[in-house]
């Protein structure tokens, strides 16, 4: 059984990191110019940053496959704490409208501070993008100590993110033309447009992030196993919650400030992973999640950039169309169980 399962992360880790490879090289030679292997290929190895293949892979398609990969897995791995956190299979940042707020957050200082500061850094957005997301969060977290079933929370959760976004939709009357086809664009979900400094300011925040993550392993698998016996094992349970409310938050705020709100993301991924493992346990979940966001991701911008090229889709779009079955799966197959 043991052998059984080493094989099994064995196979999945192997696979997610040539995937991973694959549609990286892929994201980077394919689009409305195409860019053959050879040409990418002597382009990183003379660092040829001129002319058009140069300008496209170094400074449009590299940051971009960079951008969708890491938020990728950081979207992933948000998901993962959340239905850790409230115990339910299908929360996720989109879902419970936590992405919702950060947009909110994101779209007031677009529209109000933009022509003000005249340049917004990045570091800038996410933490309003944060604030945002904490402010949905708190609001999640109140309703779920009223209601303990899973559909109405999830109902809440759905219902702030509409409140969310009407407020969005209200202060974008406030907005001149130009920053409302600019919210537009970005409402709807892209890793277009994302530069150097950009990757430069999220790597910053989500790799520190997901390494504590990481080393919460241990008091993670605890709290899975229920709060008694976290608590019977030394874990500080309160102190545990914050910290996995707040560095979910971190992680989708800064996709929310960066790419926009993505959906589906966050449910399907972990799901999908825990059915491919067979497995829950943290310290194997936290990296199989985050590897599974930047393949799902990567595979996504890929369609929605190639599909009807030169038309660009939104990343949400392509994400929901392979992420909603694995939803409407997860809600089936619970709903079984519960009749058995």
């Amino acid at each position: 059984m043991q052998g059984m399962a080493q094989k099994r992360y064995l196979a999945y880790f192997s696979s997610a990191v040539f995937f991973l490879v694959f549609l990286f090289l892929l994201n980077l030679c394919k689009g409305s110019v195409s860019i053959s292997f050879k040409e990418a290929f002597s382009s990183f190895l003379h660092a040829e940053m001129e002319g058009q293949t140069g300008i496209i892979l170094w400074q449009i398609r590299f940051p971009r496959a960079l951008a969708a990969a890491i938020l990728g897995g950081a979207l992933a791995l948000s998901g993962y704490l959340l239905q850790t956190f409230f115990h339910n299979p299908i929360a996720g940042p989109f879902v419970l409208g936590i992405s919702s707020g950060a947009k909110l957050a994101v779209a007031m200082v677009m529209v109000f501070f933009f022509d003000k500061m005249g340049r917004i850094s990045s570091s800038f957005m996410i933490g309003a993008a944060f604030l945002g997301a904490v402010s949905s969060m708190g609001f999640v977290l109140l309703v779920s100590k009223q209601v303990k079933q899973m559909p109405m929370l999830v109902v809440s959760g759905v219902m702030i993110g509409y409140i969310c976004s009407a407020v969005t939709d209200f202060i974008v009357t406030f907005a001149a033309d130009a920053d409302i086809v600019n919210l537009h664009h970005w409402s709807k979900g892209s890793f277009s447009g994302i530069a150097w400094e950009h990757i430069r300011t999220m790597s910053a925040v989500i790799f520190p992030v997901t390494l504590a993550v990481f080393f919460l392993s241990k008091p993670i698998l605890a709290y899975q196993l229920g709060e008694s016996y976290a608590d019977s094992v030394g874990v500080n349970i309160r102190r545990l919650r914050v910290l996995l409310v707040l560095l979910s938050s971190i992680l989708s705020a800064s996709i929310v400030a960066f790419a926009g709100p993505v959906s589906f993301v966050g449910i399907a991924v972990p799901q999908l992973v825990k059915a491919f493992l067979n497995d829950t346990k943290p310290f194997r979940m936290i990296p199989a999640c985050f590897l599974g966001g930047s393949v799902f991701c990567l595979f996504c911008d890929l369609l929605a950039r190639t599909v009807f090229a030169p038309t660009e889709l939104s990343i949400s779009t392509v994400t929901a169309v392979f992420g909603a079955p694995v939803v409407i799966g997860v809600m089936l197959r619970r709903g079984s169980a519960r009749r058995e």
